[in-house]
């Protein structure tokens, strides 16, 4: 889709529901002439980028929708670098749609999810990249997550992207001479230089593919999903390391029908806790479907906690348990109830455990659930990561992190053909075949920034917006 800058959009840029404010979002050439139909000043005219109290007035009946504050914000100063204006309306469902309604009958038309960010983008206000990044913003779950989208969103990873391109121009530059002029001396010095050079650039690559390992956690979090069969403290587990009673606890087995998802920071790392539903036989037809979501929650997941009473006992069901945990998924079996006194010995837990870790708890007494914490965060891999990223970036000119997997593949791309081109130099083939090399990897780092994606990648990437943004 090809975004007509003449045409003038309009949304609420507000989350759906009651609040004390909501906020109509309008950018285009018609904002300022769609707001002076819609919008009566109490007392002045509206002046630039100042908010102005008045009142929404349906300008056909004379209806009043709503009190308001509103402003106008003239282009090239705003997000989109078009004409913007904002009306901040009550934040009820009804002032808002019926403020919205007006605006779209007076000229603007809907805007698409992330249409304004898109705009900001092909305006030249922000690269791909950047733009990216107002979504991982948004959708931060701790402070780590949030400075790792802050650094992309005021260009830093755009900055490293950009010197990169800049050395890979000045050596297909080199490249294009040499092939245009040959001279054999200097051919065989281009070779040496070559691979010293793109060598440098290999590093630069390598150094922000280094970083993705942590950044991957800090954008998507790592998946833990407990589970264990009815009535062991699955939900009591999830509710102490959330800190707040987010799932039911009954002495009632079955009582989770479904799997409950919930985020927690766990030393800085986002934590995606799946509450899964007791796994046993049942006639149940509901807590059958609730059993069949957490068998397939535990294909997604990054770790599986095995919850176990340990005051009971093992039982059949722990084994069976135990058997149809994923081959190749990082489990720990976690013994509850050891206030009840544990029916097993030492011996019993690590003869059932084999080959997986395990420990000891008791949820009732609050024990053992930092120790659950500790073993989740090593499981992550976070803090063997960070120390490789904090390696890697002192090759890197702007300290950023690589957080999308989109970002990943272009990066892995490039570092292909800058090894391809490499070896090429290397075994003295044609410079020709080696200038395909670089391109393509100065292609494919365009790709990251925006300067040489295609229209339906752009198109993709802003589907995942939210209205309003």
């Amino acid at each position: 889709m090809v975004v007509m800058k003449e045409e003038t959009i309009a949304a609420i840029a507000t989350p759906a529901g009651e609040g004390g404010i909501g906020i109509i979002r309008i950018s285009g050439p018609e904002s300022k002439e769609i707001l002076g139909k819609v919008f009566v000043a109490a007392n002045l005219d509206i002046k630039p980028r100042e908010l102005t109290y008045g009142f929404i007035v349906d300008p056909e009946s004379g209806e009043t929708i709503d009190e308001v504050m509103a402003c106008f914000m003239p282009a090239p100063a705003t997000y989109t670098r078009e004409d913007v204006a904002e009306i901040n309306c009550h934040g009820g469902r009804i002032p808002l749609s019926k403020t919205l309604s007006l605006v779209l009958r007076e000229g603007a038309r809907m805007a698409e999810p992330g249409e304004f960010t898109k705009r900001a983008f092909l305006n030249g206000r922000l690269d791909l990249s950047q733009a990216e990044a107002v979504i991982d913003v948004i959708n931060s779950k701790t402070e780590a997550s949030l400075d790792a989208a802050i650094a992309q969103l005021e260009g830093k990873f755009s900055f490293e992207i950009s010197g990169i391109r800049s050395a890979l121009t000045d050596i297909l530059v080199d490249v294009a001479v040499n092939i245009d002029y040959p001279d054999e001396d200097i051919e065989e010095l281009t070779y040496n230089k070559l691979v010293e050079r793109l060598g440098s650039v290999s590093e630069e690559i390598k150094a922000l593919l280094e970083s993705s390992k942590s950044g991957k956690i800090l954008r998507d979090g790592f998946s833990v999903v407990i589970v264990g069969r009815p009535n062991v403290g699955k939900s009591s587990l999830m509710n102490a390391i959330l800190r707040e009673s987010r799932a039911i606890v009954t002495e009632i087995p079955g009582t989770t029908r479904d799997t409950i998802e919930e985020f927690a920071n766990i030393s800085g790392i986002p934590v995606r806790l799946t509450d899964t539903a007791g796994i046993r036989e049942t006639e149940d037809p509901v807590e059958k479907i609730g059993i069949e979501r957490s068998r397939s929650s535990l294909d997604d997941a990054d770790l599986a906690l095995l919850l176990i009473d340990g005051s009971e006992g093992i039982s059949k069901e722990d084994i069976d348990l135990k058997s149809i945990l994923p081959d190749g998924l990082p489990a720990i079996v976690v013994f509850n109830k050891e206030d009840k006194g544990l029916s097993l010995t030492e011996g019993d837990m690590r003869d059932f455990s084999k080959p997986l870790p395990y420990m000891v708890i008791s949820l009732k007494d609050e024990s053992g659930i930092k120790a659950v914490e500790d073993a989740i965060f090593n499981a992550s891999g976070y803090s063997e990561a960070a120390d490789d990223t904090k390696s890697s970036l002192k090759a890197s000119k702007s300290g950023s992190i690589v957080t999308n997997v989109r970002h990943q593949a272009m990066l892995q791309a490039a570092d292909k053909s800058i090894e391809d081109a490499i070896k090429a130099a290397r075994n003295r083939s044609p410079l020709e075949l080696i200038e395909i090399d670089i391109s393509s990897a100065y292609e494919n780092l365009g790709f990251i920034t925006g300067d040489s994606v295609r229209e339906d990648v752009i198109d993709q990437v802003f589907s995942r917006f939210c209205l309003g943004k």
